[in-house]
């Protein structure tokens, strides 16, 4: 950007041709000799007359022109949009038992999940984000932070098997509800995504809820899974070949209603990839807090430029009046 600190003063340019009309109208007889050097009179008469009346006023009214830019404190800087912070502290909690790799979402549940949860945090850069994995115990992948960029590089890393099959939906709600505990933010907030029931963890589902709700998180619930049974592949055993099995989605919709209800916020369903995403964009536009937008400007001053231009045309102006267009008397 660039603009002039006091433009008005740039009302003064128009002074100068008013002044040139003014000179003109009371100057007096020219002087007796007008040349700088005799050789001009003698072998060249009339010749370089106009510039000897022309050339030093063009310098000093330039020089005066510069100047007043110059007090008008010409500057050059830029504009930015200071965005308050949202207050908004978000962990995803994530199922990565055996039966995420079940084949009704695509590339399967674990893969749709991490694909939308990916977008979810890309689409958050003002909130802190945090980072929960569980199946039969639950372990923190990524500590609260304003680092999109680790986030979604340590989602993209989680697989099955990081840590014993089974799913310890408890204990992955009360350690995501952890890493809020500390948490000065206005609102805080759990996302928590899996496929089935409790079956392991020394921390069962209503009672992490409760720690939740005395903590002032709120929890969303995401159950993820087709309808009727669907192909999961195993992981093979040495020597073997890969091979598959069949399951039936085995949610607790009930233990998943209670946790959002207990803590104020909301269950989901998710049966194929597409609703999944539709999940997260309305928990996107539940979790917005509205607040003011500061517009900060920086500029640099440049006015030691048209100043040093004015400085160079006096001075020309100064060496060519006693040079070569003097004039006497």
């Amino acid at each position: 950007m660039f603009r002039f600190a006091d433009p008005w003063l740039l009302f003064l340019l128009l002074l100068l041709p008013a002044a040139y009309l003014v000179r003109r109208a009371t100057r007096r007889s020219r002087p007796a000799l007008r040349y700088s050097a005799v050789r001009m009179i003698l072998g060249e008469p009339g010749r370089g007359s106009r510039w000897t009346r022309t050339v030093p006023a063009v310098l000093r009214a330039m020089a005066v022109a510069a100047a007043v830019v110059a007090l008008a404190r010409p500057q050059s800087g830029i504009t930015s949009t200071e965005v308050g912070m949202e207050g908004i502290d978000i962990v995803l909690a994530l199922d990565v038992s055996s039966s995420m790799l079940a084949l009704d979402l695509q590339p399967n549940r674990l893969g749709a999940a991490k694909a939308v949860g990916t977008d979810f945090v890309e689409g958050r850069p003002n909130d802190r984000i945090g980072l929960v994995a569980f199946a039969g115990e639950a372990f923190t992948q990524a500590p609260l932070t304003l680092d999109r960029n680790v986030v979604v590089t340590l989602i993209d890393e989680l697989e099955t098997g990081m840590v014993d099959d089974g799913t310890a939906v408890g204990m992955g709600l009360a350690t995501a509800v952890k890493r809020l505990e500390g948490s000065l933010a206005e609102s805080k907030v759990v996302i928590l995504l899996t496929d089935g029931r409790n079956n392991s963890g020394e921390i069962g589902p209503s009672t992490a809820a409760e720690i939740a709700e005395a903590l002032g998180v709120k929890v969303y619930t995401i159950g993820v899974g087709g309808v009727g049974p669907t192909e999961i592949p195993l992981s093979p055993r040495p020597a073997r070949p890969p091979y598959s099995a069949v399951g039936e989605v085995d949610i607790d919709e009930k233990s998943l209603r209670e946790i959002a209800e207990t803590t104020s916020g909301r269950y989901f369903r998710a049966t194929d990839t597409e609703s999944l995403a539709a999940i997260y964009a309305e928990i996107d536009a539940l979790e917005r807090t509205e607040l003011p937008v500061t517009i900060f400007s920086r500029y640099e001053e440049l006015f030691h430029v048209p100043l040093a231009a004015a400085l160079a045309f006096l001075l020309l102006e100064l060496i060519l009046r006693r040079t070569l267009f003097r004039t006497l008397p």
